[in-house]
């Protein structure tokens, strides 16, 4: 659970796996208005069930597409916190090699590590 009481989805892949394979599973069932992503998410797929679900897709289209879509450019400016988020943690070797072999293990030091940063 985070702090607002909401259950967070912990989902690990291989290494060698895309992002996009772990979409589906994590947004199965929850309700948001947004998703914001990197280009690397914009598939049609996504999209569309972005689109009947009611939630806006801030994901800029890739460079190949032939008909460039609009997307919230000052919303996906907030993704960069996420990103320096991320960096923040991988500067602990353990989560950026990922020494743990479990999920459930992997994912309590993400919380050890969350904790130690808000400790900061």
């Amino acid at each position: 659970m985070d702090a607002l009481g909401n259950l967070v989805r912990f989902l690990l892949l291989p290494g060698q796996a895309h992002d996009m394979k772990g979409v589906a599973p994590l947004i199965k069932g929850v309700s948001f208005d947004a998703l914001l992503a990197d280009k690397a998410f914009d598939a049609d797929w996504l999209l569309q069930d972005l689109d009947r679900r009611g939630a806006t897709a801030v994901i800029p289209p890739e460079a190949n597409r032939r008909i460039q879509r609009d997307y919230d450019v000052e919303v996906y400016k907030w993704r960069h916190l996420v990103e320096n988020y991320f960096a923040k943690i991988k500067e602990f070797r353990g989560i950026a090699t990922r020494y743990d072999k479990t999920d459930c293990s992997y994912a309590a030091c993400w919380n050890l590590v969350a904790a130690l940063i808000a400790s900061r």
